[in-house]
């Protein structure tokens, strides 16, 4: 094992040793017969860690797996799921509701979960387990404009006028996001899409007054130097994650497919997400190899 390796597998072992077990699955099972396993993900290192996750959890017992990464936004991965390109792929349940099938947020994480389940069977998909991290849209902004303005929640932001709002493309169409905020709250924004500028870069450099982040993001740490918005509407709903899987590919792989998927879901607390995204987004280390870590440090590889 490599000094770069050692180090990712400590730091994240670290947050997990409490849930880790004492044994490890053998790196090469023996393959298993049934259908390709085609993992597709969204466009960010979250969905990346996601992505990685399953597919070395699913090879490590046998599973045949096609692995395409860094598909795109809700939007076009759900063209890719439908269209038959992929099968399967991490999800948001507050997403599946409100963007996916444009309805209104349940008031309730186990609500949402329930409804994006029932939602998505009736299409022919089936939900797994959900993660016990949420992952939300936030309204975030720099320490000294919510001091400027005496800004807590977002409602709070119409003090400051019309504010420039970064953020990436999608947001200004959906219900977890500025369609969700301008209805709730009565925003006036001008919209700044940001690509590979990130919100916290924007914000620091003063080109957006607030902006989309999330609340995973490791800039948003005990030590941050932003401030995010309370949002009492719950307009970003919940966003526990639980994979979409085709129900007749899900059939067709046999008991230990779900139970091999939901065991690396129930391992995804916030402190272990929130540890991995870091590794990956500001120690720039590979999504592939800190998802190995994981696993390896909970005994699922």
């Amino acid at each position: 094992m490599s000094d770069r390796t050692a180090a990712i597998t400590l730091a994240v072992a670290t947050v997990v040793g409490s849930c880790a077990v004492s044994f490890t699955q053998p790196a090469h099972a023996k393959p298993l017969k049934g259908p390709t396993i085609i993992i597709g993900t969204k466009n960010s290192p979250e969905e990346f860690i996601l992505g990685e996750l399953y597919k070395q959890a699913l090879e490590a017992k046998g599973f045949h797996v096609s692995y395409k990464e860094n598909i795109g936004s809700t939007e076009v991965i759900q063209t890719s799921l439908t269209s038959g390109a992929i099968n399967f792929y991490p999800e948001y349940v507050g997403v599946i509701v409100q963007d996916v099938f444009d309805r209104r947020s349940p008031k309730t994480a186990t609500g949402t979960y329930d409804l994006a389940k029932k939602l998505e069977a009736a299409k022919g998909y089936t939900l797994l387990d959900a993660t016990p991290f949420s992952d939300t849209d936030v309204v975030v902004v720099t320490k000294a404009f919510a001091k400027k303005y005496a800004l807590r929640s977002i409602a709070d932001l119409r003090k400051a006028g019309t504010v420039a709002f970064g953020a990436l493309p999608g947001c200004e169409t959906r219900r977890t996001c500025l369609v969700g905020y301008r209805r709730a709250y009565g925003l006036k924004t001008r919209l700044v899409p940001l690509s590979d500028l990130s919100v916290y870069a924007a914000l620091d450099a003063g080109t957006i007054q607030a902006g989309d982040g999330f609340s995973t993001d490791p800039p948003l740490g005990p030590d941050s130097k932003y401030t995010v918005l309370r949002d009492p509407k719950h307009v970003a709903g919940f966003q526990n994650v639980a994979p979409v899987v085709k129900t007749s590919v899900l059939k067709a792989s046999g008991a230990g497919f779900a139970k091999t998927v939901n065991a690396v879901s129930a391992k995804l607390t916030l402190n272990a997400i929130v540890a991995m995204n870091t590794v990956v987004e500001v120690n720039k280390q590979d999504a592939a190899v800190v998802a190995s870590a994981f696993l390896k440090a909970n005994g699922l590889k």
